[in-house]
């Protein structure tokens, strides 16, 4: 895209070839119903906070699965950032994502993304995702948590976890993004045609 001058803006971030926000620019805010019947906002999430995490989730994605411990003890380890899981899988009720959450003693805040919106506004196709946010909703880190090994593989590298600390220190993030890897948003079908010619 060119500036004003008809050069090309430098400014114009983007990534994996979809238009993305930029790091350091503010995400949109929503206001979802969460699990417990209540309507959460990001804002309000981020009220008090040096910042936020969100998660774009599913709860029937196997990978989101494996992350469970992790995130019902993750505002425990980190009382300055609020959690929230963002259910966006195209088609998941929430009648199921309530019975999931039950069923897995889930205690962190879920909302459901009934038609996705949240997932599409920030581009997202797979669950999960993970974004840090400053409080001014800022976008700090975007990728995955980890390298899909759990934490006793010797080859398990986190993500998030280092971004996180990075942020909280004041110090520059180190990998701003990262690429996931996990549950398709919503599945691609392929149309076929009615009836295939017949064979000659």
């Amino acid at each position: 895209m060119a500036g004003s001058d008809g050069q090309p803006d430098s400014r114009k971030v983007t990534q994996s070839g979809n238009e993305q926000q930029k790091f350091g620019e503010p995400l949109s805010d929503f206001s979802l119903r969460s699990v417990s019947g209540s309507t959460v906002s990001l804002s309000s999430r981020l009220e008090g906070k040096k910042g936020a995490v969100v998660v774009i989730w599913s709860s029937t994605c196997s990978h989101c699965i494996r992350y469970d411990k992790y995130f019902n003890s993750f505002e425990e380890r980190y009382p300055d950032l609020s959690l929230t899981i963002v259910s966006a899988r195209w088609g998941e009720s929430f009648e199921a994502v309530k019975m999931a959450a039950a069923q897995r003693k889930l205690k962190f805040t879920i909302v459901h993304d009934a038609g996705s919106d949240v997932a599409k506004a920030w581009f997202t196709q797979q669950t999960p995702k993970a974004f840090l946010l400053d409080a001014n909703r800022a976008l700090l880190y975007r990728g995955a948590i980890d390298n899909y090994k759990f934490p006793d593989d010797p080859e398990h590298v986190s993500y998030l976890a280092p971004a996180i600390d990075q942020f909280l220190s004041g110090k520059p993030i180190a990998k701003q993004e990262t690429s996931t890897y996990g549950c398709a948003i919503q599945s691609v079908y392929y149309t076929l045609p009615r009836a295939f010619p017949k064979a000659i």
